[in-house]
């Protein structure tokens, strides 16, 4: 790799900025940075998030997050009602019945490597496997009514109080009153703990609003607090990425926050519904010398801890994808065989099995999306209605200029996932509420969390074909679940992996990056730039020399295509220090409007998880006015905090799923311990025809793409897999 020596001294390193208040009464800085923690319940995430935590943004219209999001709790409803329709458990997790001494003894015994006692757990056999069920009449996603979330004023004065004589700052009126819905006065002032369901809110905080309201009353050992403590564990838990806890993790987490007995902690969250237990059993069990039949049928299981909403979401999934593979046509007289041969050679495997299967696995770099772009011309040219999802609209553009190449159209058989699902972009739905398809492939599947993937599966109709296609490589979903890994490893549909290698020096570094090695790749355009930095104050005086005037001038890429990668939003070289930086020279202004000005370079999140880059156009009454994407979004003014930040600078979650033609990537030294094969995988790939490496943690980097993998996940869906679709092996 070619080097570019640093040339003048650097600025005085920038103070460090907390990612979360750590102590003393509630605050709202926490909110925009929930995702930013990493470690929930004595686990950690692969990478910062760097998502806000806010609602979704309301337009004056409906916007598309908001019919998203009524879809989805649509969805949830129906779920829930076909739950508690069946009468027995689920097959291959089931809710807890019976008293609280056996979930204790059931959990301890699991704890000690026991097997739980046959009358604690009960399993059915696996449910055989259906031909062709009968089309589950979905929900067509309709506006939310108008008015219905907004608290009323006797119920935000009644929070109000509350707050004030609990030591809270007034700021987290709305969210308190939003949160807890009507009579959330009288709620919190009878339980002080439920202050936790706010996001951002932390137990120790909660505690001192506690203390401040109940006197004597409050103790580490309150019911309450129990229960609060391990529903927002389980919260923090979903953010670093996992669907369920295991009962031991749960109980040491619950221990490592003062609860005195974290099993009648978990017995009482059980008891009361805010959560759910569940059983799966363990395959990986060694043998043992001499097993009587009985024993062989108790089967070890493993018990989780897991709230509601994922556990309805991944059994929805599992159901949905069992429901695609199971429903094909066996009559089906498309001449798949003509198109497979009539295909370039690297597509042709794709279309053979997507032509004998319903749900079909394909793996590949950016590289390799010409090979489901064929799979779509190809479709379409045989009169089907197939259309593509992507992760981002920058993801969607990309793609459309594929299919534009590939003669399969315009460009409109292309949509986003929250596009397609609100119904604004794509097919729009058939009079069952199921999509208007006969063919969808999805594009960058690693950002599906469970609950997305859940609803797409279900509004799947019957006899229609599924690809999920993505590089395995980069970071997971921002949101709880690992549904593209967990399929991957499940091998319960075909896999086609592509042999499309990504060109130049970018494409061979990050090819070697993906099987854990950092080689020293042949730049003679330095495609690929080292600049090595002494400090973190260094790394921002370099980094912003890079995107003013480096870049623009060695590769004629303005500055507005030129995106700054770097670990997390905290530190000294984190997002928020640099996009001050950033600002100050691309951008100057007094920030008039929650800190923004017309022209600045901003990052919009109107969902957990989901990020779309764009700019600010101007600010009003009406709130902050952006363009994103190509479309024109007003953020309410009281949004504004927790939905956007500035943009010159993202975190590697934020930038998944979209391309710049140069990218910086800065890794301060601060930065080394949170370094790992996929964040550098993510980060490095964003880039099209420049890559910069702002390189401040020496051996730090080589070190974290050949040992540090992805950090595990815990899910459920291997195990409900298991149990309604075959292996493919």
């Amino acid at each position: 790799m070619s080097t570019e020596p640093a040339t003048t001294e650097p600025e005085e390193p920038a103070g460090r900025g907390d990612e979360t208040p750590d102590g003393g009464t509630p605050t709202t800085e926490g909110s925009a940075d929930a995702a930013d923690a990493g470690e929930a319940a004595g686990t950690g995430h692969e990478g910062d998030t760097g998502e806000a935590a806010g609602d979704a943004v309301a337009a004056p219209e409906v916007s598309e997050a908001q019919a998203e999001l009524e879809a989805q709790r649509l969805e949830r409803e129906r779920i829930e009602r076909r739950k508690a329709e069946k009468k027995g458990p689920i097959a291959s997790g089931a809710k807890l019945s019976g008293t609280a001494a056996d979930l204790l003894a059931a959990v301890r015994a699991v704890e000690g490597g026991q097997k739980p006692a046959a009358t604690v757990f009960s399993e059915p056999e696996p449910a055989p496997r259906r031909a062709a069920p009968e089309p589950v009449r979905r929900p067509q996603p309709v506006a939310p009514p108008t008015g219905a979330a907004a608290p009323s004023g006797e119920t935000v004065e009644a929070v109000r109080a509350v707050l004030a004589e609990g030591g809270a700052p007034e700021a987290l009126v709305p969210q308190v009153a939003e949160v807890l819905g009507e009579g959330a006065g009288g709620r919190l002032r009878e339980d002080p703990w439920q202050l936790l369901r706010v996001p951002g809110v932390r137990p120790e905080q909660a505690d001192g609003f506690a203390r401040a309201l109940l006197g004597a009353e409050c103790g580490p050992d309150d019911e309450r607090r129990g229960r609060a403590v391990t529903v927002w564990l389980l919260e923090q838990a979903a953010v670093a990425g996992h669907t369920a806890l295991e009962a031991p993790a749960l109980a040491a987490a619950l221990a490592q926050r003062s609860v005195p007995d974290p099993d009648a902690a978990v017995q009482s969250t059980v008891a009361e519904g805010e959560a759910l237990v569940f059983q799966d059993a363990l395959d990986d069990v060694p043998p043992t010398a001499a097993v009587d039949d009985e024993a062989e049928q108790e089967r070890p299981v493993r018990v989780l801890i897991g709230l509601e909403r994922y556990a309805l979401a991944e059994e929805s999934l599992a159901d949905g994808l069992a429901r695609v593979v199971n429903s094909l046509p066996k009559d089906d007289s498309t001449d798949w065989a003509s198109a497979a041969a009539s295909a370039p050679r690297a597509a042709a495997e794709l279309i053979r099995a997507v032509a004998g299967h319903g749900l079909v696995l394909h793996t590949g770099g950016e590289a390799a999306r010409a090979e489901p772009a064929a799979l779509i011309a190809a479709a379409r040219a045989l009169g089907l209605r197939a259309y593509t999802a992507t992760h981002s609209a920058d993801g969607r553009r990309r793609f459309a200029s594929l299919l534009t190449t590939a003669e399969a159209g315009d460009g409109t058989a292309v949509a986003t996932v929250a596009g397609l699902l609100s119904g604004a972009e794509g097919p729009g739905r058939d009079a069952d509420g199921a999509l208007d398809l006969d063919l969808l492939v999805v594009l960058d599947a690693p950002q599906l969390d469970v609950e997305t993937a859940a609803v797409l599966a279900e509004s799947l109709p019957d006899g229609a074909r599924l690809v999920l296609s993505g590089d395995p490589g980069v970071l997971w979903s921002a949101g709880p679940g690992r549904v593209f890994a967990d399929l991957l490893a499940a091998r319960a549909c075909p896999q086609v992996a592509s042999r499309t290698p990504d060109p130049g020096p970018i494409g061979e570094l990050v090819s070697g990056i993906g099987i854990g090695e950092l080689n020293q790749v042949d730049a003679p355009g330095k495609e690929v730039v080292i600049v090595p930095v002494r400090d973190a104050g260094e790394a921002v005086y370099r980094t912003v020399q890079l995107v003013v005037d480096s870049v623009p001038r060695a590769f004629g890429i303005p500055a507005d295509d030129v995106q700054v990668i770097t670990p997390g939003h905290g530190g000294a070289a984190g997002t928020r220090a640099l996009n001050t930086a950033l600002k100050e020279r691309l951008n100057p202004g007094p920030g008039r409007f929650g800190g923004f000005d017309p022209g600045d370079r901003v990052a919009y999140s109107p969902l957990p998880g989901r990020t779309t880059p764009g700019r600010v156009v101007r600010a009003d009454a009406d709130g902050l006015h952006l363009e994103c994407g190509g479309a024109a979004v007003v953020v309410p003014k009281e949004r504004v905090e927790r939905a956007v930040r500035h943009g010159w600078a993202l975190t590697a979650h934020q930038a998944v799923g979209h391309r710049w033609p140069a990218a910086v990537v800065v890794l301060p030294g601060d930065a080394a311990q949170g370094l790992s094969r996929p964040w550098v995988y993510t980060a490095f790939g964003r880039a099209e025809r420049h890559l910069s490496v702002v390189h401040g943690v020496e051996q730090a980097l080589p070190r974290a793409v050949a040992e540090v993998s992805a950090k595990p996940r815990t899910t459920r869906l291997p195990a409900l897999l298991k149990a309604q679709v075959p292996s493919a092996d």
